[in-house]
């Protein structure tokens, strides 16, 4: 039989994360037993073996590792879906509203060019709501694919645009983000390899898909603390030229004249089918 049950699916991939079903069940809120037959049931289902189990162990076989890996995209499409759904259904409503979409974006960038988009949809009679969901450095795709955002703005060569349709709207250098007392704040011009390696004040460490990068630098959650540290002289940032909008008095921003331009997109699912996108995808092309 090839078809999965979504609860199913759900099971074996607890399993499959934490290599453990006593893990796995005190994470899905049930009792072993129950798991484990689900599991066998699915595997005699399939006509494969996705785990193999002794009494000191549990790991992926080839067949596992594969629905692991198709599996975790099929459950992030349902679970966007009913997100979606839920949203678009909000017009239906008695007394109905306007559409609602979310928009995510990486705290801190392109804020001018949010700003104006965000003032052209509320401008347009019969365009969406737009709510804007701050994110980190690489949130932004894992929020497209999992339907917390309908689009995103996206910053090559930081976030992959893979699997995603997208138009490009802007390209800017990159600046350092140092102490406004720092003796490298005095420069008109940095290379990248100045601000490396700099002692006392190493690079901030943003999260990539919920790893931080290896480093001496602070590993940074928010935007506040970023910009705190900062100004405390305790770390120094690389960001778009644009980021210049929210730095503080005790900031100082030195163009580096050897890091790539950084090309921002509007991206969303590339199977969007919302009228509601389309037009968001017109007035962010116009400007």
């Amino acid at each position: 039989m090839d078809t999965l049950e979504i609860r199913e699916l759900r099971y074996f991939l607890a399993v499959a994360e934490e290599l453990h079903f006593g893990r796995a069940a005190e994470r899905l809120g049930i009792a072993q037993p129950p798991l484990s037959r689900a599991v066998q049931q699915l595997e005699r289902r399939l006509g494969v073996r996705l785990l193999d189990r002794d009494r000191r162990s549990v790991s992926l076989t080839v067949a596992g590792e594969m629905l692991l890996h198709e599996g975790r995209a099929a459950l992030d499409a349902t679970i966007a879906a009913a997100r979606r759904t839920r949203r678009a259904g909000g017009a239906d409503r008695p007394g109905g509203r306007r559409d609602h979409l979310v928009l995510a974006v990486k705290a801190g960038a392109s804020h001018e060019l949010l700003h104006k988009l965000l003032d052209a949809c509320a401008a347009e009679t019969d365009g969406a709501d737009v709510e804007v969901l701050p994110s980190g450095t690489c949130d932004q795709e894992e929020m497209l694919r999992d339907g917390r955002a309908d689009a995103a703005l996206m910053h090559a060569p930081f976030n992959s645009l893979a699997g995603f349709d997208s138009e490009e709207l802007m390209t800017e250098g990159q600046i350092a983000v140092l102490p406004a007392g720092h003796p490298l704040a005095a420069r008109r011009t940095l290379s990248v390899a100045d601000i490396e390696d700099v002692p006392g004040l190493p690079l901030a460490r943003w999260a990539r898909h919920g790893t931080y990068p290896p480093g001496p630098g602070p590993e940074i959650h928010d935007q506040t603390q970023l910009a705190q540290l900062i100004a405390l002289g305790r770390t120094v940032a690389v960001y778009p030229d644009s980021a210049r909008a929210w730095l503080w008095a005790e900031h100082a921003a030195v163009p580096l004249t050897d890091a790539p331009p950084v090309v921002t997109h509007l991206a969303w699912p590339a199977h969007s089918r919302s009228p509601a996108l389309a037009g968001l995808v017109r007035t962010a092309t116009r400007l």
